[in-house]
């Protein structure tokens, strides 16, 4: 008799496909057979069991301002893993902003003390490298070797180039501690020339934004991260790439033996450039910008070969007053959406139902290769006995109507509103609690848990 069953269901890895039970015993699974019996017990026949996703690209507020004047995202801990779990996500990885004379110690500490009191499902912290100071590359190795084996590095800072030799070895640190390089590639300088220009013309409104943002700028800071694997040996992981000519550096460097992986976002599957003509076009806006119809096809078709092994939300939820605000410009506005409720049910409805990602292919991308790649593999990331007991009960026929005013992210709006979606969660449980049921999360503010991780493991 067992704590939990999921009954009938038809169980997806990324490897396997069948029709069994789960059973669940506290908080893992003790059980995958046929004909168990649970304490609770819940009918999922005719339906899917996918492991719980696993979105390691977020952007969640703490609690203290980080400067005087500067606004936060409007989600913070509880509300966006509100948001995360009735979506089907049951572990995030959130980017810890070091502060002006702030260690990466200190930052982490920071938020995770944020966490523990706030997170409703299980986290990771990305440590982002905002001052690559002697002593912050010396915190790399020690806190990989206590489980945060991941750096975020932002190559569009005005400070980057001036301090490329000390990112480049913290690059080569985090290779040799086991922890993965994270690079926001855009080239800042070259950004920064473009916005003022705009400017200077009368064209910084928002419908100018991806003219702010060329495709190129992101190329070549992209093969830019690469000279940088290529030279420390160490392997990179390219967040939310978002055109042909960037995918296209990535394949010809991962022909070459180089250790680069990709990452994408839910924006650059469904928007292209033209929803910058609308009215309210600043509420689009994310770096790097939605581009044209031949990027969205690379990136669909990236997506399809695994030439793109991640999908995540990157997260970074304002308030529409905050993205429309009129003192903003071209090289300004605030970027980000909130996506973590969406991620899941747009690919499913989009991509399995479209035709473009089979069942297996959605369960990598949402959760198996992140998983692996960020230290959590096999605890996260699939179905299998001793795993963590984090399953979505998934009904491929349900039909809704996206509005962001009724999900659990405080932005009120998504950039999705309207489209209707095919399939969604019916229960989200994490470490066998069932935190999502009738269509409501139930789970209890601080219940999430830190995941202490392991190296990288290559894909």
């Amino acid at each position: 008799m067992h704590d939990l069953v999921i009954k009938g269901g038809t169980v997806v890895t990324s490897g396997s496909m069948g029709r069994c039970d789960v059973g669940v015993d506290g908080e893992k699974i003790a059980h995958i057979g046929a004909e168990l019996r649970g304490r609770r017990e819940i009918n999922a026949d005719g339906r899917y069991v996918f492991p719980g996703g696993v979105d390691v690209h977020v952007h969640l507020s703490s609690p203290t301002d980080p400067a005087p004047g500067r606004q936060l995202w409007v989600d913070d801990f509880y509300s966006g893993t509100q948001a995360a779990i009735a979506g089907g996500i049951t572990t995030i990885g959130n980017m810890t902003f070091q502060r002006e004379g702030e260690s990466l110690r200190d930052a982490l500490t920071r938020d995770v003390t944020a966490a523990r009191r706030d997170a409703a499902a299980d986290y990771i912290l990305h440590p982002v490298l905002m001052h690559p100071t002697e002593a912050a590359l010396g915190e790399i190795p020690a806190l990989a070797a206590e489980g945060h084996t991941s750096i975020k590095i932002f190559m569009v800072l005005d400070h980057f180039d001036r301090h490329v030799m000390a990112y480049i070895e913290a690059i080569r640190i985090a290779g040799r501690s086991g922890t993965l390089s994270m690079v926001h590639c855009e080239d800042g300088p070259m950004i920064r020339c473009i916005c003022r220009e705009l400017v200077a013309q009368g064209l910084g409104e928002a419908r100018h934004y991806p003219d702010s943002r060329p495709d190129y700028t992101e190329s070549a800071a992209v093969e830019r991260a690469i000279a940088f694997s290529r030279t420390t040996g160490s392997p990179i992981y390219v967040v939310h790439l978002s055109s042909a000519a960037a995918l296209a550096a990535c394949r010809r460097a991962r022909a070459q033996g180089v250790r680069v992986y990709v990452e994408t976002r839910p924006l650059y599957l469904y928007l292209t450039r033209e929803v910058y003509e609308q009215a309210d076009a600043a509420k689009y806006v994310g770096n790097p910008p939605v581009r044209t119809s031949i990027d969205l096809e690379a990136i669909w078709n990236g997506i399809w070969s695994g030439e793109i092994q991640c999908l995540c939300s990157d997260h970074a939820p304002w308030s529409l007053r905050q993205k429309l605000d009129p003192s903003l410009d071209v090289g300004s506005f605030r970027p980000g959406v909130a996506d973590l409720e969406t991620l899941m049910p747009m690919l499913y409805s989009e991509g399995v139902w479209g035709g473009r990602v089979s069942l297996s292919r959605f369960v990598e991308l949402t959760s198996t290769n992140t998983a692996k790649l960020f230290g959590m593999y096999p605890q996260k990331g699939t179905i299998a006995v001793g795993s963590d007991a984090d399953l979505v009960v998934w009904d491929a026929e349900t039909r809704r109507t996206i509005d962001g005013a009724g999900m659990y992210s405080k932005a009120g709006y998504s950039v999705y509103d309207g489209r209707q979606v095919r399939g969604g969660p019916l229960y989200t449980i994490s470490r066998g609690e069932i935190v999502f049921e009738n269509g409501q999360v139930t789970a209890q503010r601080g219940r999430g848990r830190w995941i202490r991780r392991n190296r990288t493991v290559m894909l």
